[in-house]
């Protein structure tokens, strides 16, 4: 017979919570980074296009 699984605490959830949106953040940061760099000129980012693209299948 199926029995019910125990209760995840309010703690540890919310620590769950907290390290999914702090990754989350992590992310939104770099990426906003990323955009400010490529806008200013000062990245190292490659674009990938449809050159560089046929170039890496043959």
């Amino acid at each position: 017979m199926a029995v019910p699984k125990k209760k995840t605490s309010n703690g540890k959830r919310d620590q769950r919570r907290a390290t999914w949106k702090r990754k989350a953040n992590l992310r939104a940061q770099q990426a906003l980074s990323l955009g400010k760099s490529i806008l200013t000129g000062r990245s190292n980012f490659v674009f990938p296009t449809k050159e560089t693209e046929d170039e890496t299948e043959e």
